[in-house]
């Protein structure tokens, strides 16, 4: 099992059925991070994490703060694709892989737009 990076005809594998997905909100500059993990039922988050808050990004109730960062797990049900937008206007999303972390320029073309996250298969 893996999760895959698609954009157009362009599918990656990113070799693992668990990943880091981080940003930073546009405006607040705060870092945001989602664990994602590939299921039988498509990918669930496993954890969600914001190092701060303000401009529409505060922690849901329940949150704990841990290591700098506001933690929980969102009550989502598995989807089957994760569109990613890419604007220009900010930095790029940030994909890591066993604690290994790539800006996703690094694995696909920086016009490429939107990129998908699903399921390889």
């Amino acid at each position: 099992m893996s999760i895959c990076l698609a954009a157009g005809a362009l599918v990656i594998s990113l070799g693992a059925s668990e990943i880091t997905l981080s940003w930073r909100h546009s405006v607040q500059k705060s870092l945001w991070e989602e664990v994602w993990q590939e299921t039988r039922e498509g990918l669930v988050i496993a954890e969600a994490r914001i190092q701060g808050s303000g401009a529409g990004m505060d922690p849901p109730d329940g949150a704990k703060l841990v290591g700098g960062f506001w933690r929980w797990k969102p009550d989502l049900t598995p989807l089957r694709e994760v569109v990613m937008r890419r604007s220009g206007a900010t930095a790029d999303w940030r994909v890591c892989v066993e604690g290994r972390c790539r800006s996703l320029d690094e694995l696909l073309p920086a016009e490429a737009d939107p990129v998908l996250m699903k399921r390889c298969g």
